[in-house]
């Protein structure tokens, strides 16, 4: 959830300066759009994905300061949970063999990670959430020592005055009050980044957001949590709701959330930055003695940390990025929709159909969005998270239809066809986007084969929690073999 702060108390002054430090930055960001200094000719690719830490008792294990020792690795970093870590993948090109380069690179890097941690007595598993999680490993203890986490929490219940409520309704409803921000941890995903022109930018954050919903229904892997099975992806609402800084009263209001799919269309960048001054105020107000006009005027590229890390907290599912590399600075769309796994050629698989569906899509003559309406992209995302593969989304000049059916017959030809554009070598194309066209075929996922497994396990008579244990126990060896989900066999009684 970001960068390592120092531990503080903010003042009434301190949210005053960051306010106007906040605005300063979004004119010369104005400045800088206009002025076109933005790298764009080689755009590159990113990927981080969220793990949790299990013991051999498939329970979390909140160790994840000695995990990392034990890793020496500076791809790995902390993340809000002691259970939780995080991979940051070294961005490259796409064009070529890039998708294969970033699998070779993460599949590394966790078998690596994987015998480091196993030798300090702890597992890395891959899942949207783990389904051993119990409320009362949601702890404030379990928080990680990283001082940014503890502000953070208090800042968002400062805001709330009030404790978190946890209400999810699904196949099984959960129901549960909370007084730590620490039921957000139980959240691990897959965040795909992609570098843009910015003239770019407004059709790949529009074409991400038409077909959140898609991605979400063919990528979904977080049917339980808490022990309960609610959603076939119940990482969207737990994460919507754990950080939510609102009251009853101000929600009536219509107060924005902070975990925000949005409300409109954009036209630029700008517009959403724009957004995040007008409606969230400062969670983080802290403040550095760059005057990033000074820097403009001087021909240097100013680091407008206080609008990146506003930016931060304001927990967009396609968030927009700002960011600086080799002293040049560039723009990246930043896709926070996928669950973490369940295997390394899944994730590579997700990451293919998203960047060559949303290439496609913005590169289109006539632009997807014309022709669908923001709140459809809405309806469609609830019901990808709530339905996972057997979701039915509208899709223009097709109107109501399957996911699977929509997939196969229109959105893997296209996302073919965008990575064509970004120059991926075709057999790559062909072997990632196969899994997804598998996927649909056989109308399975993570979702599907959990909820599968357990059920098998429950009839055969364990209950609900060794039902679980074991599910994880045989998911982490078939996340191993790095097999695709939808060969995967469930439990049959």
């Amino acid at each position: 959830m970001g960068d390592e702060v120092e531990r503080r108390e903010f003042t009434r002054a301190d949210r005053s300066r960051y306010r106007a430090k906040v605005r300063t930055g979004l004119d010369v960001l104005a400045l800088m759009l206009t002025e076109s200094r933005f790298e764009a000719d080689q755009p590159m690719a990113g990927l981080e994905i969220e793990l949790n830490l299990v013991d051999q008792d498939q329970q979390p294990a909140m160790r994840n300061a000695e995990a990392l020792e034990a890793i020496a690795d500076p791809q790995f970093q902390t993340e809000l949970g002691r259970f939780n870590i995080e991979i940051n993948v070294p961005p490259r090109q796409l064009a070529g063999r890039g998708l294969s380069s970033f699998e070779d690179s993460v599949r590394a890097a966790l078998n690596h990670a994987q015998k480091r941690a196993s030798d300090a007595g702890v597992g890395l598993a891959m899942v949207g959430i783990l389904p051993t999680l119990a409320p009362e490993h949601a702890t404030r203890d379990n928080l990680s020592e990283n001082p940014r986490y503890s502000l953070l929490e208090e800042e968002i219940f400062a805001a709330r005055g009030e404790d978190m409520e946890i209400d999810i309704h699904g196949a099984e409803r959960l129901r549960m009050v909370s007084d730590t921000i620490m039921p957000e941890a139980a959240c691990t995903s897959t965040q795909v980044h992609l570098q843009v022109s910015p003239d770019d930018f407004a059709g790949y954050w529009n074409a991400a957001q038409a077909i959140a919903g898609v991605q979400i229904a063919v990528g979904a892997n977080s049917p339980y949590l808490f022990g309960h099975r609610l959603l076939a992806e119940s990482r969207i609402p737990l994460f919507e709701q754990s950080t939510d800084t609102r009251s009853d009263e101000l929600k009536a209001q219509g107060v924005r959330p902070r975990v925000w799919f949005g409300e409109r269309w954009i036209t630029s960048i700008f517009d959403l930055f724009e957004e995040n001054t007008r409606y969230f105020p400062a969670l983080l107000p802290i403040c550095t003695d760059e005057d990033p006009v000074a820097v403009l005027d001087s021909g240097g590229v100013p680091k407008l940390e206080e609008l990146r890390l506003h930016n931060g907290t304001v927990y967009r599912w396609n968030r927009p990025v700002y960011d600086i590399a080799g002293g040049v600075p560039h723009l990246r769309v930043e896709n926070r929709v996928l669950p973490a796994g369940p295997t390394v050629l899944d994730t590579m698989a997700n990451a293919a159909f998203f960047a060559g569906l949303v290439r496609a899509l913005a590169d289109a003559d006539r632009p997807l969005w014309s022709a669908m309406s923001f709140q459809a992209a809405r309806e469609n995302f609830v019901a990808g998270y709530r339905h996972g593969i057997d979701a039915e989304v509208y899709w223009p000049g097709v109107g109501r239809v399957t996911v699977v059916e929509l997939v196969l017959r229109k959105l893997l030809p296209l996302a073919e066809q965008g990575l064509r554009q970004w120059r991926v070598n075709g057999e790559e194309a062909d072997r990632l986007l196969q899994v997804i066209e598998r996927r649909c075929v056989r109308a399975a996922n993570g979702a599907t084969w959990q909820t599968a497994e357990v059920s098998g396990l429950e009839a055969a008579g364990r209950d609900r929690g060794a039902a679980l244990r074991a599910m994880l126990a045989r998911y982490l060896e078939l996340m191993h073999s790095n097999e695709p989900v939808h060969t995967w066999e469930a439990l049959r009684t």
